[in-house]
Order: structure tokens, then C-alpha cells, then sequence
């Protein structure tokens, strides 16, 4: 049996195939966490009947939304509870954990009974479904931000995070194939409003059971898991508050990139349907080229954060997109050209991805081992839970009120508060702490 001297450095003795296998297994099961997620974002066109009475379509599009918000609620506290238990029992097994509850909660939307079958049931099982899944994702984004962080090695940890996002996008671009599939091959229009939004949840419980192999051959890479001094006090909400400047910044830095982040990728369909008069394949074919054109930023982002340092990126997202929110969503509501909405997006989603390809790394930089998966994870899920996971409602919500323009502002005034933390922050590539 290996001392625990040699278990302390099993991080930093991976080799260059075994990072890449941690990588990959990493990443797989984050690709499925977000994949499930986005699913019912990519597919709430076809099923919002199915759970809501008939009707207003705004209005099944905001019961669908609300339920989408509501998921989002409760992921601070898997970012709580899943956090400490990546922070006392190691990364490897609460990653093994989200997988596997986000799987349960698939698989319980798949097999879901309709409003019509079982009436105001329909969307209360949805909603704890949806309660599930968030619990799940909340663990999942600090968990996997501090793996991937910690199995990188130095001077390329902004390359290797990069693939949470990468991931995490893929995961959201795998949804909208599978739904382009269903829409132009599989299926008719009438079989997918009946019960072809099934088989997406099929799909996604299916994936998850070949992330859980992978994750269960993932190398440890946390040394509190190995070190019952550290292990008494890692974890803990007192210890949380010994750094609270640092879970501060970590908020202040999400707040503006997760509003930016889910207006252009999952509230971009909806959209493009229901604002710029796109049809719902033409909307469904303009996401997954967006999002493949974001999944190829990340890794060039992250590398050139290797280079130049993690703050020169996050200021160019917060001064472009305080500048060009307003007048770019503005044009693309008037946008009746697919190659026009392309480009809108496009370079929009540019801007995103200098604060999404770093945005792991720079929340792991901040804080020690101990504390650094519920660091990363509850500041981030309290965050996202509030702006991120409304945005959808937020954006329906000043439509239905005739004042669309509103949500512009909104996001810009999101964008505007991050950019005075990234002003103010110290540069985290110089003063990671992840080789304390």
C-alpha cells in the first residue's frame, strides 16, 4: 500500500496520459449533467402543453420557464452539500454522486404522466424532478471545476478548465442535435408535441450510466480526502467564512457571465422563435451552430489566459458587454436573415467565452484545498440561482409586459456590477493557490 506521503502527491505524479484520462472522465459526466439540464430548455417548445393547461403559448413557455427557475433555487444547496462532501471525501465520489441523481431525475421526466392524465400532478412531479436535477447540478460545477483545476498542470490550467465550459456547451449542443434529429429525420411535428420529447430524457439517462464507469475509474486528485488532520475542518461553513472576500469575488464575477451566458445559449432559442420570428427548426438549427462556434472558443480563450493572465479576459467581456448588449439584442430582434443571426450571436457569444473558458479556474485559484470545492460551488449556485436561472422568466416576463427592450437593460446592468469586481480583483494566475 502506498504511504500516505506518496497518496498526498498523486496530483502532481499524473502522468500526461493519465491528466487527459482524468480530463475526459471529468468532463464526460459533466457533458451528460448539462446535456439532461439543457434537454428540457431545448424541448419546453414541445412538452409545455403536456404538463400545463392549453392555451396562451406565452404562458405554458412561463409555467415551463418557472419550473426552470425553480431547479435553479435549489442548486446552492447541492452546491453546499455536495461540496463539503467533495471537500471531506474526495472529488471522485460526489462526482460519482451528481451523475447519478441527475440520471434519476431524467429518467422520472421521461416516464412523466401529462396533465391531462393526471392534472395539477403533472407539474408538481416536474417541479421535483427539476428539484433533483438542480441539487445534482449544484454539486456538479464546483465539484468538476476543482477537479479539472487540480489534475492540470501548472502554466496549462487554463487550457484544461477550459473544458468545463467545453463540456458544459456540448452538453447543451448535444441536446439541440438530438431534438434536430427527432425534428427533420425521426419524427413527425404531431409525434414530438405527443411524446417524442420523451426520448431526449431516454437519451440522457441512457449517457449517464456510461459517465458513472468513467468516473469510477477517475484518479483522487484531492489530498483532503487522504489527510484526517485537514479533513476535520474541510468542508465547513466556518471555514467558508474565513474566506468570505474570496467566495464574494467568486458572486461578483459569476453575476454578469451566468445572465450574458443563459441569455445567448438557452433563452436564445426561445428567442429566436418567439421574439425574431424564426421557426422553431430554424431556431433549433441557429443554436447548435452557435453553440459549436462557442465550444471552439474555450480551449483559445484558455490558453491565451495561460499567457496574458485571467483578468485582461474578464475585463474585455465586462467592457463589451456593457457597451454592446443593448444594441446587439436590440438588432437581433429585427434580424429576419439566419446568416445575420448568426453573426449576432457569434460575436456576442465571443465576449461570453472570455469569462467562460476561465471562470473554473479563476474561482479554484482563490481558494485552498479544504475549502476549495465548496468555495467554488455554493458562491457560484447562490449566483446562478438567482440571476442565471431566472433569466428565461425574467426575459418572458418583460415581453409579456410589452417592454422586451427592458431585459436588455437588465443583462447590461448584470454585466456592468461584475465588471467593477473584475476591476478591483487581484490577477489569479499570479496568486493561485492551487499548489499551496
Amino acid at each position: 500500500m502506498a504511504s500516505v506521503h506518496e497518496k498526498l502527491h498523486i496530483a502532481s505524479r499524473l502522468s500526461a496520459r493519465e491528466r487527459w484520462l482524468a480530463i475526459c472522465g471529468g468532463a464526460a459526466g459533466n457533458l451528460v449533467e448539462w446535456y439532461d439540464w439543457y434537454a428540457y430548455s431545448s424541448f419546453s417548445l414541445y412538452f409545455a402543453h403536456a404538463f400545463f393547461p392549453s392555451g396562451d403559448r406565452t404562458a405554458e413557455l412561463l409555467g415551463t420557464s418557472g419550473i426552470f427557475a425553480v431547479g435553479f433555487l435549489v442548486r446552492p444547496l447541492g452546491g453546499w452539500l455536495l461540496g463539503r462532501y467533495a471537500d471531506r471525501s474526495g472529488r471522485k465520489a460526489a462526482l460519482t454522486l451528481s451523475v447519478l441523481m441527475m440520471c434519476l431525475g431524467s429518467l422520472a421526466i421521461a416516464v412523466m404522466p401529462t396533465y391531462e392524465s393526471i392534472g395539477v400532478a403533472a407539474p408538481m412531479l416536474l417541479t421535483l424532478a427539476r428539484l433533483m436535477q438542480g441539487f445534482s447540478l449544484g454539486g456538479e460545477y464546483g465539484t468538476s471545476s476543482t477537479y479539472l483545476s487540480e489534475a492540470a498542470p501548472p502554466g496549462r490550467r487554463g487550457f484544461y478548465s477550459s473544458f468545463q465550459y467545453v463540456t458544459l456547451i456540448g452538453g447543451q449542443l448535444l441536446a439541440s442535435a438530438v431534438l434536430l434529429v427527432l425534428q427533420r429525420v425521426l419524427l413527425t411535428p404531431q409525434q414530438l408535441d405527443a411524446w417524442g420529447w420523451r426520448v431526449a430524457f431516454v437519451v440522457g439517462a441512457a449517457c449517464a450510466l456510461v459517465a458513472l464507469e468513467l468516473r469510477r475509474r477517475l484518479p483522487e486528485t484531492s489530498t483532503v480526502a487522504l489527510d484526517p488532520a485537514r479533513r476535520q475542518e474541510a468542508g465547513g461553513l466556518g471555514l467558508l467564512l474565513r474566506h468570505r472576500r474570496e467566495a464574494l469575488v467568486v458572486a461578483g464575477l459569476t453575476l454578469g457571465g451566468t445572465v450574458a451566458f443563459y441569455t445567448y445559449t438557452t433563452y436564445m432559442q426561445t428567442f429566436l422563435v418567439n421574439t425574431a420570428g424564426f421557426s422553431r427548426p430554424q431556431s433549433t438549427i441557429l443554436s447548435a451552430a452557435t453553440l459549436l462556434f462557442a465550444i471552439l472558443l474555450q480551449p483559445l480563450m484558455g490558453t491565451l489566459s495561460d499567457r496574458v493572465g485571467r483578468r485582461p479576459l474578464l475585463m474585455a467581456f465586462g467592457i463589451v458587454g456593457v457597451l454592446g448588449t443593448v444594441p446587439l439584442l436590440s438588432t437581433l430582434a429585427h434580424v429576419h436573415s439566419a446568416s445575420a443571426a448568426f453573426a449576432l450571436i457569434a460575436a456576442a457569444l465571443t465576449a461570453v467565452a472570455c469569462y467562460t473558458s476561465i471562470s473554473p479556474v479563476v474561482k479554484a485559484e482563490l481558494f485552498p484545498a479544504e475549502i476549495r470545492a465548496l468555495g467554488v460551488g455554493l458562491p457560484y449556485a447562490l449566483t446562478v440561482g438567482v440571476f442565471g436561472g431566472s433569466a428565461n422568466y425574467v426575459a418572458l416576463w418583460f415581453k409579456s409586459t410589452g417592454h422586451e427592450s427592458f431585459f436588455y437593460w437588465y443583462v447590461t446592468l448584470c454585466i456592468g456590477c461584475s465588471l467593477t469586481v473584475y476591476a478591483g480583483m487581484r490577477e489569479t494566475l499570479r496568486t493561485s493557490r492551487i499548489d499551496d
